[in-house]
């Protein structure tokens, strides 16, 4: 179904960014190019939203790789070190017969980053070759990604968590290893992949067959 869709863009107005106030074109050559609600700077799309949307998304890609090859923490206890993967310490989380545990750093260390990474994908992709496919159901699939995205860091968390309890006990030492860094990395990367990406471009083509 397309052509049934009014845009913004269609309207000869633009939205404000950050309080979502529809304001005309003409009110807004003749005045400042800023929001007369809440002052923010006022533009029809984000400025190079798929080149840079792009480049991040692959960088995040590349170093998701890191991510999962490098060990994410070492402990060190007694003289003996041991180190895990993010995949190896939740198989060592379900051995040990922790499942709740080990679903939340499943589900955030893994399908979350994954899940993000390929919708954004996705959408870029579409945006690019100008599908307009099911806009609506893009629309909320952006918002849902920006939705899980925050709980990415999840992991992040429970490790520095983690360090500072066994620093406090004074037994071991747990440092973060190379993947913790690569995964932090990751999760930031498509966090800021995810805020380039201008969800408009999405009704683009629809807004020019009204």
């Amino acid at each position: 179904m397309t052509g049934h869709y009014v845009t913004a863009r269609s309207m000869d107005a633009v939205s404000c960014p950050t309080c979502g106030l529809l304001i005309s074109n003409s009110y807004r050559r003749s005045t400042s190019n800023r929001c007369p609600r809440c002052d923010s700077e006022l533009s029809s799309r984000k400025r190079n939203s798929l080149k840079r949307t792009w480049a991040l998304l692959i960088a995040a890609a590349i170093l998701y790789v890191p991510a999962n090859v490098y060990p994410i923490l070492t402990l060190v206890s007694f003289g003996k070190s041991t180190t895990n993967t993010i995949m190896g310490g939740v198989i060592e989380l379900v051995h040990s017969g922790q499942w709740t545990i080990a679903a939340i750093v499943f589900i955030a260390s893994v399908i979350v980053p994954i899940f993000k990474i390929v919708a954004l994908f996705f959408l870029v992709i579409t945006v690019q070759f100008n599908v307009t496919w099911h806009p609506r159901n893009r629309a909320l699939l952006y918002r849902f990604t920006e939705f899980i995205g925050r709980w990415s860091m999840i992991d992040i968390f429970m490790i520095s968590i983690l360090i500072a309890l066994v620093k406090l006990q004074a037994i071991a030492t747990v440092e973060a290893g190379a993947g913790a860094i690569a995964f932090a990395a990751v999760v930031i990367i498509t966090m800021f992949a995810a805020m380039t990406f201008d969800p408009r471009l999405i009704w683009d083509k629809l807004g020019e067959k009204v």
